[in-house]
């Protein structure tokens, strides 16, 4: 897919990359590594930040919003930025808003992924911090599909301890409850008929998501993408998230 323009350090199976003999019979595992690169010695931060603009709407909006301002991406910008909520004291996410909306950027230009649920226009309509997945995601091949349940952490460090937690939470959230959870989401919000994807796919994805169903007869189709966005003790997280900020209220005002 074009778009994704990070250079890719690793794209392997977790097999093929490690020595570990708990790790090397794994199967269904694989590592994708994006580096951000430099300019005149000094790390492209504005590229970032640009990619993380080009991808707010994604997560920010639901379909309906999107189709409705489609051709009007500065009307769009303000729409998504008016959902944004961006700290650097996040306790719950870490950061989690940048990285989901990286993370929704990298499932749409990699793996060609359709949103269904763009979680931070739900959570922050119900007031409610990030809870379940942080992205969900459809990828269609050719009258199939799989689903995409993903976790996105925004850190300045990935010591063992905060690598432990994020395996925490994805085990947390492959519980049979949690799953249907996700599913009954999906099918309750409108942004599913809004796909470009025939009709006869869209019935068939909603009634193997239907709580009648067996989980066990989707957890193959299941994926779980878990995005680690680390960043270094220099300041560059907080210079994100406030100059993420300052463009929000801009958008906001009608300045920007």
């Amino acid at each position: 897919m074009t778009g994704l323009s990070f250079e890719i350090l690793i794209d392997d199976v977790l097999a093929g990359i490690t020595s570990v003999s708990q790790l090397t019979t794994l199967v269904n595992k694989r590592v994708l590594s994006l580096i951000n690169d430099f300019e005149d010695t000094e790390w492209r931060y504005l590229k970032f930040q640009s990619y993380l603009w080009d991808n707010i709407a994604e997560t920010a909006l639901s379909q309906r919003e999107r189709s409705a301002l489609v051709d009007q991406s500065h009307s769009s910008l303000i729409a998504a930025a008016q959902n944004l909520r961006l700290t650097d004291k996040d306790e719950v996410g870490q950061g989690s808003e940048i990285a989901e909306v990286f993370l929704y950027g990298l499932m749409r230009h990699r793996f060609g992924a359709l949103p269904v649920v763009p979680k931070i226009f739900y959570k922050q309509n119900v007031q409610d911090n990030a809870k379940g997945a942080d992205s969900v995601h459809i990828v269609v091949k050719g009258d199939d599909f799989t689903l995409w349940f993903g976790e996105a952490k925004f850190y300045n460090s990935i010591a063992d301890a905060r690598l432990d937690a994020v395996v925490t939470s994805v085990l947390n959230s492959l519980s049979t409850d949690k799953l249907k959870k996700e599913n009954a989401i999906i099918t309750s919000v409108s942004d599913l008929d809004g796909l470009p994807i025939p009709a006869r796919l869209r019935e068939k994805i909603k009634a193997a998501l239907s709580n009648r169903e067996s989980i066990d007869k989707l957890k193959a189709k299941i994926h779980i993408p878990i995005l680690i966005t680390r960043m270094p003790h220099d300041g560059r997280c907080q210079r994100i998230i406030g100059d993420l900020q300052d463009g929000v209220g801009r958008l906001s005002q009608g300045t920007g």
